[in-house]
């Protein structure tokens, strides 16, 4: 009984949060596509970055820091401050500072009180700075990606909330939100545009869609959980809106649906499609922006994902630890591309990473991949 209520209190703040910070994300993504919000920077790396992805941070940050401890709380987080301190983005800052607060004013409807008056502009860059840990081998670490896929969330397109928990270097909690990724698989044939405007149509319609999900699991449960997102005046309802999810049955290459990024500067579309024709891939890839991925092939919409980053570019922690767990607490495999278990422990970086990252629904088809690649790689002037 013990060992089935550990992390429970960490899964129910994690699960909660995340759908707190879905919210934020839907507000935000509104306005950004109706409006055409300007407010997106470009990082050093010329990836995008949104209000949304400081403010769900913050957000983030002050509630698990609230309820779990103050400044002991160590987060790992995409995000810093430096871009929103610089002169020329007061009205950015003044946009988060009214994000955050409209957040955190909903905060009774996913079952939290509400600790936080409005809060000033120095605590909110206190609370996005906060969130500065490496992790490392010892300890606990929240591991945070705000929005993960920002390039899908500023297109209207697919995107993410991730958040794990790591202890002593091993994710044991992982939780992903999906505002625009359907409840049902076969929605996903129709045009994105279309469910978009759901919100703004009557509860039974939404409902009927059901637009947005959250997917959730915990170390050695042997389980993963998928819930609605909650809309407009809705509470959440949580674990009894809660549905079991399991990866794909599919062992036969040619049946099985291959997910890809859909950004050609970190992934080698040409060497995974090179892989496919080996295995006998028929299906078309599924390319998806961020760790929906993840999800795809943790309820069973998707059998595999693959990806072989160009050189010189490093996998980061919050880019996988939510996923992993989810997709092999569901039943499936996740590994390097040499079969070995992704390291969480050395910090931001996953660091020793063989050649790339391969995510399956079955060991049948990690085998026939894995196989694949070593047949492949030297060819692929990778």
């Amino acid at each position: 009984m013990e060992e089935e209520n550990k992390y429970a209190k960490e899964l129910d703040v994690a699960v909660r949060v995340v759908q707190m910070a879905c919210s934020l994300c839907q507000r935000v993504q509104n306005r950004l596509v109706s409006a055409g919000d300007d407010h997106v920077k470009s990082k050093d790396d010329d990836s995008p970055v949104t209000v949304a992805d400081w403010s769900v941070q913050a957000t983030v940050s002050l509630m698990l820091s609230e309820i779990f401890g103050g400044e002991n709380v160590s987060i790992v987080a995409e995000e810093d401050v430096q871009t929103l301190t610089k002169a020329d983005s007061e009205g950015l800052l003044a946009a988060v500072v009214n994000t955050v607060n409209e957040s955190l004013a909903e905060a009774p409807k996913f079952g939290f009180q509400s600790p936080f008056g409005a809060l000033g502009t120095s605590q909110i860059l206190e609370a996005i700075g906060r969130c500065s840990s490496h992790g490392g081998p010892a300890g606990r670490h929240w591991v945070l990606d705000p929005v993960d896929g920002t390039l899908g969330f500023v297109r209207g397109d697919q995107y993410a909330v991730a958040l794990a928990l790591i202890e002593d270097g091993k994710v044991v909690i992982g939780v992903l939100g999906c505002p625009n990724y359907p409840m049902k698989k076969e929605l996903l044939n129709y045009p994105q545009k279309y469910y978009q405007i759901t919100p703004k149509l009557s509860l039974s319609t939404s409902a009927t869609w059901e637009k947005g999900c959250v997917i959730y699991a915990r170390r050695g449960s042997g389980e993963a959980w998928m819930q609605p997102l909650i809309h407009g005046d809705q509470k959440l309802e949580w674990p009894n809106s809660a549905t079991r999810i399991q990866v794909s049955p599919i062992i036969d290459p040619a049946l099985a649906t291959v997910c890809e990024p859909v950004e050609r500067a970190n992934s080698n579309h040409s060497f995974t499609a090179g892989l496919a024709q080996t295995m006998g891939l028929r299906t078309q890839p599924m390319r998806v922006h961020s760790m929906v991925k993840y999800a795809a092939i943790a309820r069973g919409d998707a059998e595999i994902f693959m990806k072989f980053a160009r050189i010189g570019y490093k996998e980061k922690i919050w880019d996988h630890a939510a996923g992993v767990i989810i997709i092999e607490e569901a039943g499936g495999m996740v590994s390097d591309a040499g079969g070995h278990p992704l390291d969480f422990s050395r910090g931001v970086y996953l660091e020793g990473l063989d050649r790339g990252i391969i995510a399956c629904s079955n060991a049948t088809l990690h085998e026939n991949i894995i196989g694949a690649v070593y047949a492949s790689w030297d060819s692929s002037n990778l």
